[in-house]
């Protein structure tokens, strides 16, 4: 069975590529340069400091609404071609978000894929999906999303992957860890997933991602309305119109970090 708290020695992992969607990319944690960051950049961070200096190598290859199989055709194989000593693999969200999405067909396309990576590769870190019971509207798939990471760690036992939990990352739950869309984390979010992703893989982090969020006043039933209106319609709404017209958020975006690189200059 896997081991979810997979034990490094200090800094032998020297090089890292990040594959995945708009999750992965960074999307609701900006960067001052307009960029996103995102946990994978700052789990990368994470990582370089076990080094030398300009010692370690960091790839961001994730696309924002990026399928799976959009995914294994540009991204696996390219993390395939870059050789890591890790990968994180976050993928197939977007196919479940899908009306009429089998989340068993896509595992096992998904399996196919770590099984690819597993043999050509060093460690791949496996991510299961969020616990959507507070969101509006993804709440309702959320059968969906959890027979998908049942899947997924299943996956990780038979391949012998660490897992990233992000279902029983309770921190999450709280509606400050997204942004404003409800679909993207935010910025505090993000950091609480790479620290977690830093415990997996058996790092000393510099805090708890489970740590109690500060107190925060209660809201009234009006403000709530009025947030879910403007969330609807600034958000939703678009969102829905994107799928209806076969678009995606990611046309003619480009993997920010495509190739190994030290993470500082």
């Amino acid at each position: 069975m896997a081991d979810d708290k997979e034990r490094f020695s200090n800094g032998s992992i020297g090089s890292y590529a990040a594959v995945g969607d708009s999750f992965t990319e960074g999307v609701g944690d900006p960067g001052p340069d307009g960029v996103f960051v995102g946990w994978a950049d700052r789990l990368a961070v994470l990582l370089s400091d076990q080094r030398p200096h300009d010692d370690f190598r960091y790839a961001n290859l994730a696309v924002r609404g990026r399928l799976l199989d959009q995914i294994v055709a540009e991204q696996v194989a390219r993390a395939i071609e870059l050789g890591p000593d890790l990968v994180t693999f976050c993928a197939g969200g977007n196919d479940i978000l899908r009306p009429g999405s089998d989340p068993d067909d896509v595992a096992e396309r998904y399996e196919a894929a770590v099984a690819d990576l597993r043999g050509r590769v060093g460690t791949v870190l496996l991510c299961t999906g969020f616990d959507t019971r507070g969101v509006p509207v993804l709440r309702h798939l959320r059968g969906k999303i959890a027979t998908y990471t049942a899947h997924v760690r299943a996956i990780a036992d038979r391949h012998g992957c660490p897992v990233l939990d992000l279902w029983s990352l309770r921190s999450v739950q709280d509606r400050r860890a997204w942004d404003a869309d409800r679909l993207h984390l935010s910025p505090d979010g993000h950091t609480r997933v790479a620290l977690r992703a830093g415990q997996v893989l058996g790092l000393d982090v510099p805090a708890d991602p489970d740590q109690p969020w500060p107190p925060e006043g209660q809201r009234t039933a009006a403000e709530v309305r009025r947030d879910n209106i403007h969330w609807a319609r600034e958000y939703l709404v678009p969102w829905i119109g994107r799928r209806l017209r076969g678009e995606s958020s990611g046309d003619h975006v480009e993997p920010k970090r495509p190739d190994l690189l030290p993470l500082r200059p």
